[in-house]
């Protein structure tokens, strides 16, 4: 297959909304064409509640089959929850900052969002978040492990102190880029009735324009769950290249040592060029520079697009940047060199031109 990473010079980086920066396993097209090759019937729904795949997500998991919802992209996991458990007036403790589109899906159902910020915006402060929860005062906490954009996680011990301080209420643990991180509080939904663990295949498993993804509970909430949900809502080129995917792990094992380096490396060469650089466990970076979005306007032109989030509370100054490859990463720093430079010769030029105190 001809990979368009072999290909710097020529190549776009979209490294603004953490999508993987290589394509899917090869597998997912041989999958995908020899459905459409062989009575592939899209002429009919695709398999009710994704069975099969449940079935292969169950393996995955270790989380029984009947403890599993497919649904399209973890966003829909995250709106159905929403759905089927929070009324006009609940509360909804959200620590801040996150992920933007669950507050949609929370404030479409009337709920009333509550703000929690740690005292340092890089660490869980577990303790406080207890303290806060106890009583069950929330109907539904939202914790991203890790974080986005932060890169905050949240310890097996840490949420199972919080499910216990809180009985009564819900927790979603939205593990999104558990593939980068490597540890999982999932297996908890086979202890505990108020857990949902949600996932995607749009990160890792590079299937973003397909929406993929899933979630985990207990006996008790995938039964309340299902009943809102729809079972033919998941397209059937989804299920088979999902399908594909899990059928290829070292493929997608090669790509998460790869974004392991290329974090060591830029994060390394960033520092050295006198940027604050901020590594997460996840599939991407935070720096921090003087002006944000002009660094990400003229990256932009630079054909590297990342994500200015200086707009997000107690991040200021800060950019988002999704990990490429480690190839990439040689050629993604290259095109930074040339706006730092620009960058540094407006500011001297503009200095110049500034009079001095003897010119006023």
């Amino acid at each position: 297959m001809d990979r368009i990473w072999e290909r710097p010079s020529e190549q776009h980086f979209k490294l603004d909304w953490n999508e993987a920066s290589v394509p899917p396993s090869p597998r997912v097209y041989e999958a995908i064409v020899s459905f459409l090759s062989n009575s592939n019937h899209l002429n009919w729904y695709p398999e009710l509640g994704s069975r099969s795949l449940a079935e292969s997500l169950a393996d995955y998991t270790n989380v029984p089959a009947a403890q599993i919802l497919v649904t399209n992209g973890s966003d829909d996991a995250l709106e159905l929850v929403c759905k089927t458990f929070l009324d006009p007036g609940d509360a909804v403790l959200v620590p801040q900052p996150t992920y933007t589109h669950f507050l949609v899906y929370a404030r479409s159902r009337g709920a009333r969002v509550v703000d929690f910020f740690s005292r340092d915006i890089f660490s869980a402060d577990i303790e406080r978040l207890e303290a806060q929860v106890r009583g069950g005062q929330f109907k539904l906490v939202y914790l991203v492990s890790p974080n986005n954009p932060t890169g905050v996680v949240y310890t097996r011990d840490e949420v199972e102190r919080l499910l216990i301080a809180a009985p009564s209420t819900l927790f979603i643990v939205d593990e999104a880029y558990h593939e980068f991180y490597g540890e999982t509080v999932v297996e908890l939904v086979n202890q505990y009735d108020n857990l949902v663990v949600t996932r995607t295949f749009s990160k890792c498993f590079a299937i973003a324009g397909l929406r993929m993804g899933y979630l985990c509970t207990s006996d008790y909430a995938v039964g309340e769950l299902a009943k809102p949900f729809n079972p033919k809502s998941v397209n059937r080129l989804g299920q088979v290249a999902a399908q594909a995917c899990l059928d290829d792990l070292p493929y997608y094992g090669w790509y998460v040592s790869e974004v392991d380096k290329a974090r060591t490396f830029l994060t390394a060469e960033l520092r050295r060029r006198g940027l604050s650089c901020y590594p997460t466990p996840a599939n991407f970076i935070l720096v921090q520079l003087p002006e944000p979005t002009r660094f990400c306007a003229l990256l932009a032109e630079q054909g590297v697009y990342i994500r200015d989030r200086s707009d997000l509370p107690r991040l200021p100054n800060f950019v988002r940047m999704t990990l490429p490859t480690l190839d990439q990463s040689e050629e993604v720093l290259r095109r930074v060199d040339i706006v730092l430079a620009q960058m540094r010769s407006s500011s001297r030029s503009a200095a110049v031109a500034s009079p001095g105190p003897e010119g006023l």
